[in-house]
Order: C-alpha cells, then sequence, then structure tokens
C-alpha cells in the first residue's frame, strides 16, 4: 500500500530557492518535507557562475539597482517585484553570512564587488570567484542537513500535485507516495534546455512548470527566454559550456574573425546575444571570440579549468562563443510572495515567474531572486489559512516531460533568438506541452522587445509596455498588464495587436 506523510510545506526542487525556502519555514517553526531528484549537489544552482546582485557600494543603492533593473527589462518589468528584490537584498545577503557563505572579500574585509551587464555600478557579491552558486549550496544543504524539522528526500521526484478542485494540498511521488501538506512549493527550475543549444543541464525542461499548469495554475512570459552570449561555440568539446559575464566585467573583449572589437560587452544581454549572432551569420561562421588573455586565471579558477579540459588555453587562445538558451524569464505566474492563481500552491526561483525580470533580466538578479522571494514565499505559505478540503485526487499531468531532440531542434529553430508566426505556428502541433505554451505565448507577444525578437513584428509596441503574456489552463494566451504587489486580482486585458496580413 502506498504511504501517506503529513507535514506543513513540502518544497519540490532542492536548489538554491528550495534550500533557502525549506530553511526559512523549518527556521519559523514548520516540518518542511524537501524532495529532489537528484543529490543535492547535482542541482542547476550548484553550477551557478553569477553571483548576487545586492547595492553594497557607496555610491550604490537600492533606488539605483532598481532602476537598472527595470532599465534591463526594456519596459516589462513588474516595477513591484523588482523594489522588493532590490529593498531586501541585503537582508537575504546577511542571512546567507550567518548561514556559512564565504564570499570573496576586498583586501579591506569587504565584499568584493564585480560589474556585469547592464549594471550601472559594481555590486556583484561572489564567492569562490564564479563558483558562487557551488559555495551556498554547499552552506545551504549542510545548514538543511542539521535542521532538525527537516526532512530530504534524494532520489525521488513529483509525478502529480495532489488538489480537491480548487487547491493544492499536496503532492504524489514516483512510485504512488503521497505527501500532503498545507502548502506545496515548487522551486523545479528553469525550462532552458528544452531549446538545443544551451548552457542549462538536460534536466532542466521545465518539469514543474508543466505541474502547475495541468493543475490549474496560470502561466506568464513563457515567451521570454534569454540567450547568454558567451556559451561554448559548437564543435568544442563541450558546446554550450558558459563563459560567465563577469570575466567581461574584468575587461574581457568579444572579436570578431578579423580581430576587431563589434560590441560594447557590458550592454544588457539581449543586446549584446543579439549583436553577437548578427556577426556570426554575417560572417558564415559558428562562432565569435572572447579575449580573456589578460584575465588572471586565479580570480576565475574553475572558468579557466574547465576551458582547458575542454581543450582550449584561455591564457594564450581566443575562445570561440555563440549564444545559448539559458534562462526562462517566464514560468508560474505569482506574486511577490510566491502565491500561484492556485490556491495553496506556491513557486519560487526560475519556475516562477514574478514579471521582475521583463523581457531582459538584469545579470545576476537571479540569485538574489531566489533567496528574496524564497523567503517570502516561505512565511506565506505558514501564514496560509487553510480551509476545510474535500477528497484529494492526484492532479492528471501530462506525462510529456522530456522533449524529444527533434522538439529541442525545432525550438532553437523556430524559437530562438529571432522567431516569426510562420515557425512559431508549426510548434503548435509539438508533442512536448510547454513547447506548445511557449510558442502560443510567443505568438501573441506581436512585439520586438529584449529577448523577443518577432521579424515580423520588428519594432516594440508602446501598448504592450508593462504587459505579460498569460496563459491558463484550457485557455489561450492573452496579454495583460499586471497592477500592485498582488496582480492577481487586479489585471487588465490588452486588445491583441492585429496579426500582419
Amino acid at each position: 500500500m502506498d504511504s501517506v506523510l503529513k507535514t506543513d510545506v513540502v518544497v519540490v526542487g532542492a536548489g538554491a530557492a528550495g534550500l533557502y525556502t525549506a530553511l526559512n519555514a523549518e527556521r519559523a517553526g514548520a516540518n518542511v518535507t524537501l524532495i529532489s531528484a537528484l543529490p543535492l549537489a547535482e542541482s542547476a544552482s550548484y553550477w551557478a557562475q553569477g553571483g548576487l546582485a545586492v547595492a553594497l557600494a557607496a555610491d550604490d543603492s537600492p533606488a539605483i539597482h532598481f532602476d537598472d533593473t527595470v532599465k534591463a527589462g526594456r519596459g516589462a518589468v513588474h516595477e513591484a517585484a523588482a523594489r522588493v528584490l532590490c529593498a531586501e537584498a541585503n537582508l537575504v545577503l546577511r542571512d546567507l553570512t550567518d548561514l556559512g557563505v564565504a564570499w570573496d572579500r576586498d583586501r579591506f574585509g569587504r565584499p568584493a564587488l564585480g560589474l556585469e551587464g547592464g549594471h550601472s555600478v559594481r555590486r556583484i557579491v561572489h564567492a569562490g570567484g564564479a563558483a558562487t552558486g557551488r559555495r551556498i549550496t554547499r552552506a545551504l544543504s549542510a545548514a538543511a542537513a542539521a535542521a532538525p524539522g527537516l526532512t530530504v528526500l534524494e532520489g525521488r521526484r513529483v509525478s502529480a500535485l495532489l488538489g480537491d478542485g480548487t487547491s493544492c494540498a499536496g503532492v504524489v511521488l514516483d512510485g504512488g507516495d503521497r505527501i500532503e501538506a498545507r502548502a506545496v512549493v515548487l522551486a523545479t527550475g528553469g525550462a532552458a534546455a528544452l531549446w538545443s543549444r544551451t548552457t542549462n543541464p538536460p534536466g532542466t525542461v521545465g518539469r514543474g512548470i508543466v505541474l502547475a499548469h495541468s493543475a490549474g495554475a496560470a502561466l506568464a512570459d513563457l515567451e521570454l527566454i534569454q540567450f547568454h552570449p558567451t556559451a561554448l561555440a559548437a564543435g568544442t568539446r563541450q558546446d554550450g559550456l558558459l563563459v560567465t559575464e563577469a570575466i567581461r566585467g574584468e575587461g574581457a573583449t568579444l572579436t570578431d574573425a578579423q580581430g576587431n572589437r563589434f560590441t560594447d560587452e557590458l550592454a544588457p544581454r539581449d543586446e549584446v546575444s543579439l549583436t553577437v549572432a548578427e556577426r556570426i551569420l554575417s560572417e558564415g561562421s559558428n562562432s565569435v571570440f572572447l579575449d580573456m588573455r589578460n584575465i588572471e586565471p586565479r580570480h576565475f579558477p574553475n572558468v579557466f579549468a574547465s576551458l582547458s579540459a575542454a581543450g582550449i588555453d584561455a591564457t594564450r587562445e581566443l575562445v570561440p562563443v555563440a549564444p545559448a538558451a539559458h534562462y526562462l524569464m517566464g514560468g508560474i505566474a505569482t506574486d511577490t510572495s510566491g502565491r500561484s492563481t492556485l490556491d495553496g500552491l506556491f513557486a519560487v526561483g526560475e519556475c516562477a515567474c514574478t514579471g521582475l525580470h521583463g523581457a531582459n533580466r538584469l545579470a545576476s538578479n537571479s540569485l538574489t531572486e531566489c533567496f528574496v522571494f524564497g523567503r517570502r514565499a516561505a512565511l506565506a505559505a505558514l501564514d496560509r489559512q487553510v480551509r476545510p478540503h474535500g477528497a484529494l485526487e492526484a492532479i492528471p499531468c501530462d506525462p510529456a516531460v522530456v522533449p524529444s531532440d527533434a522538439t529541442r531542434e525545432a525550438l532553437w529553430r523556430h524559437a530562438g533568438l529571432v522567431r516569426d508566426a510562420a515557425g512559431l505556428s508549426l510548434l503548435l502541433d509539438d508533442p512536448h506541452p510547454l513547447t506548445r505554451l511557449i510558442a502560443a505565448s510567443a505568438l501573441e507577444r506581436r512585439e520586438s522587445r529584449g529577448a523577443h525578437r518577432r521579424s515580423d513584428f520588428p519594432e516594440a509596441d508602446p501598448r504592450l509596455d508593462g504587459a505579460h503574456s498569460s496563459i491558463t489552463l484550457g485557455g489561450n494566451a492573452a496579454m495583460h498588464r499586471w497592477d500592485g504587489d498582488d496582480w492577481r486580482s487586479s489585471q487588465s486585458a490588452i486588445a491583441p495587436t492585429p496579426q500582419l496580413s
């Protein structure tokens, strides 16, 4: 007989967002069950090279950080979410320090601050150079192991959510075991590995997003996928290996086949990625080159070591790079406390969409997001008023969660850096459910904005300033403007832009 476990909060996913959410709930007095499909050291967060964006410098402030976030987001940032992130970033940095994260420090003992694209001042805090994700997940994993009210189930997957038709009250594990809880928090990561060329681990294909949508939760901004400009080019030993933007912040430059610099390396990512892709196309090559020869290897030891393992001596050679799918800015639509549109279901991290990133994520805001909104979701989950519910049943979920190679190639071809209606329409019949939803959302945003470039709608539509795509179970994609902190009850619809004839 399948077992039934009862707990206060169940957190699905044990990357940075999941670990921190679970720890915050446990420290607030909850019994928490954390479910991880992989060993804790194999999460996508473990490999994160970026740092935390936090306003610490004398010439910085949360207000300046907010302005940079909004500017990078190309007129699509949900400003309530950006204000929360910028105001609370310092709080979670202090907490992470107390939990044992050892930040890189300058000669005065203060956190060393890096510079990345789109930031007007130095504000990126790293741990171990480009090994920030590794250092943070190690510290959080150690804290989780020592937390008496936290149970970690490694090597288990969630196959369905439990609900009574109007709310979520638990999960079903592979094998049939059930966990009933007053709140479920999804922290399952993004979906960038749906694209054939990606910087992400192969399992990052949006499983949690599909689970939430199957249960009735609204999704948002699925068309907004960020492409990183400096991933190792095809034909190298480690196709798609990320070379962190922090290296460009320290002076590395991008050159074409003739050795000419052709872009501002620290412009926002959408701009750099598109410029790189255009230069590759114009030259008929498969890459441009990142010149790291003036960078001190001891500042980024794991990057230089990874490149060496790929057969590239970055102290002597140029590094061939090209854009790759990197970060999904859309996901499960939530308010600024992680609440989805389905009662009892919360989401944090890359699987969630608060609208913080708009149409182009500001570099290193994503790790900060994991902690700021993970803390808020944990507290909101415990504050939730639980009403009596009916019999709980497993909510059927589309089983096609593993994309085929054909799906991944089709997404790269038709929903890559530049798309159009003809190509996106072909994806509407794809076997993978999230691919179909991405295509529907991209078709609905009939403009070019940030990372979303439509060759048939090459300009930004001012009517869509501040607008977010949304899609509900059984519904069509639509554009809405989100109003206030909890936009779920105050969003306003926007009439669609006419299709081109």
